[in-house]
């Protein structure tokens, strides 16, 4: 069972936690006794897990009540936004993703955590990532997140395949394609039944969205972090109609070709189990799939698994012409052998946020919560857990190797999954998720719909781009192209 492993893997450090519960008791006393929390977020079991189980030793700790409710991915953005600004405010937190921030600090339901930071020296804020801590944390010069999760997307492939196959981790998405296809068929875990080439989670209302941009990347951004890769930054027109947008939809529906018969159906949960289990010779993912390989109850490919920067491209959209083109060294400055590659800053890692209309107490008590799951003795040792849904995002996790070999990594396992992480992390062509208002509806409604129906057959390629294009620039002249286009600009750190 996996809450066994989990209670194994804590069982070695139950000394350390023991000490620290004490000290924390000695020091603080029960000094929330009586105070109940209420904390949204989804329904999981990952991130809903570290919450439940940290709520318990934190309650433990301080006598404060951690009243967990979850809800589904898809209705997690609207029930913050609507319980929060329709004055009924049930939630005193939330766990959530950090590109809302966009719409939750204008409409005034977010806790500037600024000063509360600087004050807390066990948080130690400087060793989370820069990156972690500029874009999950801050919005507008302030801080109105606690990062519990690095998130980005990175490229997972079986070991042994590409050896028996006598092919190299992909650099290219043609390069994907191909492995997938020499892959697929196959049986790669003895179970006498024909595996996949590729898994990748392309459900509706899940992860689509998402994965697809992780594909489009390459093509599209290649200049660097503020060029963007969603609008053009001069007259936020969309960048959907374009030769760039067409070949990320061709490798998107290509790779379908070589995954289970019900992709369509798959969220990451289904694919991360297909992987782990050996069906899957290559996916597109977070950091989970490697903690998760290294579980010995569900994992048949332990130390069978390698992790790189998602691949990229030799050919980039030229903005002007909307055409795909050759990369050189003006056009792509970041290019590595030729190859344009774009790591996507999907979701931006699970953060903790405060309702500004929770009480006094317990607006405390949320955030000592928050802080010490935050904390690098606490979150070092959740991220290497796979069914936590945490991802490393400290300077502290990278450079612990020890975390990840005691977590039942080899030495060499764990150099090559951080190695892929912090390539993502240290390259300046990052594509940074969308962060501006109404952002949600931008990628989960129009952008998710569209490739549904294109994954599904009902939409051609052109259609699918029109429908985006057209989606696109309806919410944005709702919303007012200038207003929209200094909210773009200014997540991307471009100065007007």
């Amino acid at each position: 069972m996996k809450f066994k492993r989990i209670f194994a893997l804590l069982a070695g450090v139950a000394a350390l936690t023991a000490m620290l519960l004490a000290g924390l008791v000695q020091g603080q006393g029960r000094r929330f006794d009586g105070v109940q929390i209420n904390v949204l977020t989804f329904t999981g079991p990952q991130i809903a897990e570290p919450l439940r189980r940290r709520g318990r030793e934190f309650e433990q700790m301080t006598g404060a009540r951690v009243n967990v409710v979850v809800v589904p991915f898809a209705d997690l953005y609207q029930q913050i936004l609507t319980d929060a600004t329709t004055g009924t405010n049930s939630f005193d937190a939330w766990i959530f993703a950090p590109q809302w921030m966009a719409d939750f600090v204008p409409a005034g339901i977010m806790e500037d955590l600024t000063a509360r930071i600087r004050a807390d020296r066990d948080i130690q804020w400087s060793d989370i990532g820069e990156f972690f801590r500029n874009f999950s944390a801050s919005y507008g010069g302030k801080i109105y997140t606690i990062p519990l999760d690095g998130d980005f997307q990175m490229v997972y492939y079986r070991t042994d395949v590409l050896q028996q196959l006598n092919l190299r981790p992909p650099q290219t998405w043609d390069d994907y394609l191909a492995i997938a296809k020499a892959a697929h068929g196959k049986d790669w875990n003895g179970d006498g039944r024909a595996d996949y080439g590729s898994c990748i989670a392309k459900k509706r209302n899940a992860q689509s969205y998402w994965m697809f941009t992780s594909i489009l990347g390459g093509f599209v951004q290649s200049r660097g972090t503020q060029q963007g890769a969603f609008f053009d930054t001069d007259t936020m027109r969309p960048l959907v109609r374009n030769e760039a947008f067409a070949e990320a939809l061709r490798v998107y529906k290509e790779t379908t070709q070589y995954g289970p018969p019900d992709e369509l159906n798959l969220d990451v949960g289904d694919t991360r189990g297909l992987f782990t289990s050996g069906r899957c010779a290559l996916s597109v993912d977070w950091g989970d799939i490697g903690t998760l390989a290294i579980d010995p109850q569900t994992s048949k490919v332990k130390d069978k698994v390698g992790a790189v920067i998602l691949p990229g491209s030799r050919r980039v959209l030229d903005r002007a012409s909307g055409r795909l083109v050759s990369c050189t060294a003006s056009l792509c400055p970041h290019a590595t052998g030729g190859i344009n590659h774009a790591p996507y800053a999907a979701f931006g890692g699970w953060s903790g946020g405060i309702n500004i209309k929770a009480r006094p107490q317990a607006k405390d008590a949320a955030y000592a919560l928050f802080s010490y799951m935050s904390s690098p003795a606490v979150s070092g040792k959740d991220v290497t857990i796979g069914i936590t849904g945490f991802n490393p995002y400290r300077t502290s996790h990278f450079k612990n190797l020890k975390l990840w070999t005691d977590a039942g990594f080899s030495e060499a396992g764990a150099r090559v999954y951080l190695g892929a992480i912090e390539a993502s992390l240290n390259s300046p062509n990052m594509i940074l998720d969308l962060r501006i208002p109404k952002n949600q509806q931008y990628q989960q409604v129009v952008l998710d719909k569209a490739l549904s129906e294109f994954l599904a057959g009902q939409i051609n390629a052109q259609q699918a781009m029109d429908q985006i294009n057209s989606g696109w620039e309806e919410i944005t002249n709702a919303e007012g192209r200038e207003r929209q286009k200094q909210a773009y600009r200014a997540s991307l750190s471009i100065e007007r």
